[in-house]
């Protein structure tokens, strides 16, 4: 008879991202996966939050990518931002009354769903959680701001040598990397998307960066050759990720 294989599952992404910003009592670890009320498997390319939609819960992603994004009236897309596993995609809808933009899914993913009256509770009852949860939204504001410079005053090599630095980082901490490797299953398409850039332009950066030894893209696998050489070209601070954190 075969050995039966034994499926070990993966630990709650969220928890690994707070936890890297505050210490989590036992207490406030329960809280945060009770906080679920369900999860569910969303399709690559399936609208997860619709603009002008007033969500009652917000989505936890638990694995896979999405992405935050505008459409034009000429059905161009903008992709203002990529959300990893241990990411809130719209926590900000818990408070805002409607969402501007719409939330989709770039690779296929698990969600979970928080109700709103659930946060509310949260932050009520535990300070230092709702404290937490304030933070990774001030951190989302921040690589917003590191988005915007890059687009606007970095080279197009050198943002998307950002772009790499800065997911290695944040797949990291959620343990969802192999050694230098991360699954990077986005196509030219949706990078264009998120640069402002034309899948022509996109192709060839990625040349130049091959060309200079700093990664490779294979199969849906990044892997970065020299990560010092890499964060150097892109001028890269990783500050505004908040990786040290600090007793809230």
């Amino acid at each position: 008879m075969g050995s039966k294989v034994v499926q070990i599952p993966m630990p709650n992404p969220l928890l690994l991202r707070l936890s890297k910003l505050d210490t989590l009592s036992t207490q406030e670890q329960d809280v945060l996966r009770s906080a679920i009320v369900r999860e569910r498997d969303v399709e690559r390319h399936e609208e997860i939050i619709r603009q002008g939609s007033s969500p009652t819960e917000s989505t936890l992603l638990l694995d896979g990518f999405t992405g935050r994004t505008k459409v034009l009236s000429d059905g161009q897309r903008q992709i203002t931002a990529i959300h990893v596993a241990g990411d809130f995609v719209d926590l900000h809808s818990f408070l805002l009354s409607k969402m501007d933009h719409s939330v989709s899914a770039l690779t296929q993913c698990r969600v979970g769903s928080v109700p709103h009256d659930r946060l509310r509770q949260i932050c009520e009852e535990f300070p230092h959680l709702g404290r937490m949860l304030w933070l990774t939204t001030l951190i989302d504001g921040s690589i917003h701001r590191e988005w915007l410079v890059a687009m606007g005053r970095r080279t197009a090599t050198q943002h998307m040598a950002h772009i790499f630095c800065e997911l290695y980082l944040r797949l990291q901490v959620v343990e969802r990397t192999d050694g230098e490797s991360f699954e990077f299953p986005l196509t030219q398409a949706e990078v264009a998307d998120t640069m402002g850039l034309s899948s022509v332009h996109v192709n060839r950066v990625l040349q130049e960066l091959r060309s200079l030894h700093l990664i490779s893209w294979r199969s849906q696998v990044v892997t970065i050759h020299d990560y010092g050489a890499l964060a150097e070209l892109a001028e890269f601070d990783p500050t505004y990720l908040n990786l040290e954190g600090k007793p809230l």
